[in-house]
């Protein structure tokens, strides 16, 4: 299945309680809820859309770790964009899986990941897949899979912006 990443809006009057514990945020089946199927499902048909609105939930599937690489430090000692606090973090391997990754981020960061984002296009993007030595003959749907999420990550702090909310997010 692979590592994914989830992201679930909060209020402001939720900061403390999210920062706190970042998993009381995020849903209780988080694929479940990417791929608009019913939490502890085991078998379903869906046609993949979210059971929660764009504006409370974001689904980056596996694209997080290419745009966690295309907002980190270039060189070491070097700050990181301000985007990279939406992708900060990694499972912590057991031997027989691993142990998800969960972060708050509080509103007033938010708007700053957004204008970060809004610097970043699909050049951007290619160049950071011909950096990773990625770039082979399906590198072109490489781009576009990574784009659009990047395109998801845009709107979905776009909106949290305006409403002044934060998010809670889990990789795993």
């Amino acid at each position: 299945m692979g590592i994914r990443y989830y992201a679930y809006a909060f209020d402001v009057a939720m900061t403390e309680k999210a920062i706190a514990d970042p998993r009381s945020v995020v849903g209780d089946d988080p694929l479940a809820d990417a791929w608009g199927l019913e939490p502890g499902f085991s078998s379903g048909v869906t046609d993949f859309t979210p059971s929660l609105r764009q504006r409370d939930f974001l689904y980056l599937d596996k694209a997080w770790r290419h745009l966690q690489v295309l907002t980190a430090p270039r060189d070491p000692g070097d700050p990181p964009r301000p985007a990279f606090s939406m992708f900060v973090g990694s499972v912590r391997e057991t031997g027989r899986g691993w142990i998800p990754w969960t972060r708050a981020v509080p509103p007033e960061e938010v708007s700053q990941i957004a204008e970060d984002l809004r610097e970043l296009d699909r050049h951007a993007v290619e160049s950071m897949v011909r950096g990773c030595g990625t770039l082979r003959d399906d590198a072109r749907s490489e781009v576009d899979y990574v784009t659009a999420y990047l395109e998801a990550a845009k709107r979905f702090t776009d909106g949290l912006s305006v409403d002044g909310r934060g998010f809670a997010y889990l990789i795993g």
